[in-house]
Formats: structure tokens, C-alpha cells, sequence
């Protein structure tokens, strides 16, 4: 009885980590690099041990002007794995995630042309561990998705002059 019970929990564990990294291989491949320049800043910090995969999308915003350009904020979900920081890996079997770590809360800003981040604005990346999330961190990034958009305006024909 508690071997069959083990087993159901490993295969559960194995198909819910699929199940996450085919949810990375759906986004869009804009997203994705958001995601990825999301897990890279997270490899940079000293605290950080383990390597972060992509776990679900909370939300996703995006504005497109008139040139094809396009504003976008993307929520995200990351979790620990197995693996130290710096892998590359992400085959789940290869780097299956952790359970007794919580989840990192990374929101990603960025303007994006042709399915390529812009350095102008610089991309904007905030991550913290899901239970040190505050209200007013919520609404501090959504502030800097909305003042990216305002502030980099979008530019129309109405705003030629000639002269």
C-alpha cells in the first residue's frame, strides 16, 4: 500500500513538472525571453543557490502601437530546482523542482520590437519570494508598466507638425 502510494506521488511530481515546462514551451517567444532574462538576474544574486525554472504565468499585459511596437508586463511564477545556479538545464527529469523552497514572484517589463527585448527603456525585472509580497509592491509595478508606456509614448501620425 505505501509503495503504490510513493509511486502515485512520484508520477504526479513528474507529470506536474511537465506540465509546467510544456506551459514555458507555449508562451509566446517574446514571453519567454522576458522569463529568461527574469531567471538570469536571479542567477546573478549571492543568496540565490539553485536554478530557477519557469512555473506558471499570473498575468500577462501587452499594448502594441502603431509601428508593431509592442509594451509588456508579464507576472510570473518561478520555482527552485534540484540544480545549482548557472544550469542551463531544462529538462524536468534532469532538474526536477524543489518543494521546500517558495516560489520566486518575478514581474517583467519590457518594450519589445519584432519578438526582441529593447534596451530603451532599460527592461524593468522585479522578483521576491512569493510570501514577502506586498500589496504595494503589486501596485508599484503595475505603476512602472503604465509610466513605461506614458513615458516612452507612443508615437502616432497625429503628432507630425510640419512647419
Amino acid at each position: 500500500m505505501a509503495a503504490g502510494l510513493l509511486l502515485l506521488v512520484c508520477a504526479v511530481a513528474v507529470l506536474y513538472s511537465t506540465k509546467a515546462q510544456d506551459s514555458y514551451n507555449g508562451l509566446p517567444e517574446i514571453y519567454k525571453k522576458g522569463v529568461d532574462l527574469a531567471i538570469k538576474q536571479l542567477s546573478t544574486l549571492d543568496k540565490v543557490q539553485n536554478h530557477y525554472r519557469f512555473l506558471r504565468t499570473v498575468e500577462k499585459l501587452e499594448q502594441e502601437d502603431v509601428f508593431r511596437v509592442k509594451y509588456l508586463f508579464h507576472h510570473v511564477h518561478l520555482r527552485p530546482t534540484k540544480c545549482p545556479k548557472g544550469t542551463t538545464e531544462t529538462d524536468p527529469q534532469r532538474c526536477p523542482f524543489r518543494n521546500d523552497r517558495p516560489l520566486m514572484d518575478c514581474a517583467i517589463c519590457f518594450k519589445a520590437f519584432e519578438d526582441q527585448i529593447q534596451d530603451e527603456p532599460n527592461p524593468y525585472v522585479h522578483c521576491i519570494q512569493r510570501l514577502r509580497l506586498t500589496e504595494e509592491m503589486k501596485q508599484a509595478r503595475l505603476q512602472h508598466y503604465r509610466e513605461m508606456i506614458y513615458h516612452t509614448g507612443s508615437p502616432t501620425l497625429l503628432s507630425r507638425t510640419s512647419g
